[in-house]
């Protein structure tokens, strides 16, 4: 796999890509990824990553100073109350320096919430210690199954210690960081574990500013993974079918709205790109996929699949422009 440090001289913007950089859906949150890297090989994963992937060719790693930069600009045209989001296609805790990355995003002006969604493996005392001190407002843990056999099988590695993750949880919630805990819920597989889950969150106090549960719906993606027999419930069924008896069952809302979070629409940075429409880019770096590469044009990234040029330029036709994510084919 190819590894690559995108930094200040890279010629690599931070806008456009699905992978790096940051991602403005129109709203006061910002989707800042510091990096890609996975030590999971999670068997539902949207975007197929970790150690065993099949598809994924590259890996990313920003530069600190060159993306709070991009934060910092960004959140000035934003406004006031940006919450920094923290997350990645794989376990953002895997970046070097994350506890440093969230003490330069606390100094930026606007900036008012930080933060991160982890898979906990990589969570202790001693990290939990640093990000709080670094002002890490939440975390967001995803965690499946409380069970150890199934909790190690949803992750994907035998060396999945449910335990060390339940005992980091309880770590967070003893500091000044708010937990929610996010759990994938994969029908017919861990049905039973839900419930469980709830009422581990209740038990440890999870959930003090913000909602204890995110419980995340599963959607099967054309490059991720998706475990056999598991089937796509519809926004209904979640709602109605699981959501709504979980939420009897435990005395506690599961349904969440963005005003929960305190997320609000904002001005959105102006689309660079539109579907359909026909421009030159110039290739920079691999993609992420086998036979993907980087194309940057009007200070953008654009995710050009099926590639067969590895430098130079070349035209291409948006295929998809949105959120600020480009994807172009080749003409």
């Amino acid at each position: 796999m190819t590894h690559i440090r995108i930094t200040g001289d890279s010629g690599i913007p931070l806008l456009g890509s699905l992978y790096f950089g940051v991602i403005d859906r129109g709203t006061s949150l910002l989707q800042v990824r510091p990096s890609c890297g996975c030590n999971l090989n999670c068997p539902f994963c949207s975007v197929d990553a970790g150690p065993e992937s099949r598809t994924r060719a590259t890996s990313y790693e920003v530069e600190r100073e060159y993306l709070v930069g991009y934060v910092r600009e960004i959140a000035e045209f934003k406004g006031p109350g940006v919450e920094c989001h923290i997350d990645s296609p794989g376990e953002p805790m895997m970046y070097r320096g994350i506890a440093e990355l969230v003490a330069d995003l606390r100094k930026i002006p606007g900036v008012s919430i930080i933060s991160m969604q982890t898979n906990g493996t990589l969570l202790d005392a001693a990290s939990v210690d640093a990000l709080e001190s670094a002002g890490l407002d939440r975390i967001n843990l995803s965690l499946h199954a409380l069970d150890p056999d199934l909790a190690r099988t949803l992750a994907g590695v035998p060396s999945y210690d449910v335990e060390k993750i339940t005992e980091s949880a309880r770590a967070v919630v003893k500091s000044r960081i708010d937990l929610l805990i996010a759990p994938v819920y994969l029908p017919k597989i861990n049905d039973a574990e839900i419930p469980r889950i709830i009422r581990f969150a209740k038990e440890i106090g999870a959930g003090k500013k913000y909602p204890a549960l995110g419980i995340q719906k599963f959607e099967r993606y054309r490059y991720g993974r998706s475990p056999k027999g598991v089937k796509v419930q519809s926004w209904w069924q979640f709602y109605n079918r699981s959501l709504r008896p979980w939420e009897k069952e435990a005395g506690m809302r599961l349904v969440l709205r963005p005003a929960d979070f305190g997320t609000e629409r904002r001005k959105r940075i102006p689309d660079c790109f539109t579907t359909g429409e026909k421009v030159t880019v110039e290739i920079r770096a691999p993609g992420w996929l086998n036979g993907e590469m980087l194309g940057v044009a009007r200070d953008r990234v654009v995710s050009v699949p099926k590639c067969g040029k590895e430098r130079g330029n070349l035209r291409v036709k948006i295929v998809s422009a949105k959120d600020g994510i480009y994807i172009a084919l080749p003409i």
